[in-house]
């Protein structure tokens, strides 16, 4: 079913018989879009969060921003004004701001506050690089035994630390990492229930939600990456949101007073990914743009959607195609806050390029058709077939294939090979 016959800025796009096309246009409220195109597709009450999709509301908030304190208070909770996070995050996981242009950005900022941000930078790079090599056993407990698969709900929402948070993160997608560390150790440490339902309940919401940072967050949180879990308590609220717990139901009976048993988590089977890539060229990708047949679009996928994409700026020319993965969406069940960032993002994009977007599969599509497309760093990467032209990855840093276990030993071996 075509459910619009011309793109934002006008053309005649092809339409596809398996696919239903999606209007962007600049003035339809996206929300209207959710509502008449993706029924099914996600879940939750219908809304927008406050973070705009989109390169024009990425570049505004790298020009605005201002790190200045961040190692102090980049773990601040609240009040709201006091926090330090720059909220950059969904505009980096989707590559509308490269982790090469924040680092960059920040580079005349003095010394304390600008390592811990470069710090925070490279570890969304470490990530990326791990799930770049581990693939979907990240989705496994990587060094250390924890509760992974006891269904239920592990947040209490009687705690106001609780709610709060898990408030934020319904109506907003955003979170500070203090408090992403807060939901994930309630879950399981605290409450004993499976880790990976805890991640993917959260991962539904993330405007920056991406398998690679919320996978290793949440498993360096409940300890199966470090052997220690993290321990969630009244003392990290009272420090980082002073004032909350006075105002909560369970004031004189708080289930977190003290800091839960220390914990020793047993070691699981080695896994040798970890300490040497077997196949460092899948892991990185092309390192020279691959070129099988001449493109007639470029295909832009979730894990790139900025201006500075290198298939998009390889073919100024072209038509930009964007699918909505319908298959995956109604299997994840994404919020509509995700659904209406990406919108946001492609009708802002329409300003500039000639953009269609479809419903449908995106694997069938690079498969009929010729695209250009950028290498994602992702196991679902490889479904794509057939394809015209495939760009460079826009690494921070170039994966390397020595260790991979931990931050530290990651960061070690990069400094061996580059």
């Amino acid at each position: 079913m075509v459910l619009s016959t011309t793109s934002a800025t006008g053309g005649n796009p092809v339409i596809l018989q398996y696919m239903q096309q999606i209007s962007i246009q600049k003035m339809e409220d996206v929300l209207v879009v959710i509502e008449r195109d993706f029924q099914g597709l996600y879940s939750g009450a219908l809304g927008v969060s406050s973070i705009n999709g989109g390169q024009t509301a990425a570049n505004e908030a790298l020009t605005n921003l201002d790190i200045t304190g961040y190692a102090n208070a980049r773990s601040q909770v609240f009040p709201k004004s006091s926090r330090g996070a720059s909220v950059l995050s969904p505009y980096i996981r989707h590559n509308i701001l490269t982790l090469s242009d924040v680092f960059q950005a920040v580079r005349k900022v003095p010394y304390k506050d600008r390592e811990k941000f470069q710090d925070e930078l490279l570890w969304q790079e470490y990530a990326r690089q791990l799930y770049a090599r581990m693939g979907t056993q990240l989705f496994e407990n990587l060094r250390f035994e924890a509760n992974r698969n006891q269904d239920g709900d592990g947040w209490n929402r009687e705690m106001l630390c609780v709610d709060e948070v898990v408030s934020e993160l319904e109506t907003d997608g955003w979170l500070v990492n203090q408090t992403r560390m807060w939901l994930a150790s309630q879950w399981t440490v605290r409450s004993e229930k499976g880790w990976l339902f805890g991640q993917e309940r959260m991962y539904q919401q993330l405007l920056d939600g991406s398998r690679a940072a919320n996978l290793l967050g949440w498993q360096w949180t409940v300890g199966t990456g470090t052997g220690k879990p993290y321990g969630f308590s009244k003392w990290q609220v009272d420090k980082r949101a002073p004032g909350l717990c006075t105002q909560c139901s369970l004031v004189g009976n708080c289930p977190i007073a003290e800091f839960p048993e220390e914990t020793v988590l047993p070691h699981t089977a080695s896994n040798e990914r970890l300490e040497i890539d077997p196949d460092l060229a899948a892991t990185r990708g092309p390192i020279v743009p691959e070129f099988n047949r001449n493109a007639e679009y470029v295909l832009l996928t979730i894990d790139s959607l900025g201006d500075a994409d290198p298939a998009l700026n390889a073919h100024l020319e072209l038509p930009v195609v964007f699918v909505f993965n319908e298959p995956a969406l109604r299997k994840l069940q994404l919020s509509s806050r995700r659904i209406a960032f990406y919108l946001q993002t492609l009708q802002d994009l329409s300003a500039r390029r000639d953009v269609r977007v479809y419903l449908g599969d995106p694997y069938e599509f690079a498969m009929d058709h010729p695209v250009a497309v950028t290498f994602a760093p992702v196991p679902s990467f490889q479904k794509f077939k057939n394809l015209a032209e495939v760009y460079p990855y826009p690494w921070l840093r170039m994966p390397h294939g020595g260790s991979v276990k931990s931050f530290s030993s990651w960061r070690k071996s990069l400094t061996k090979n580059q």
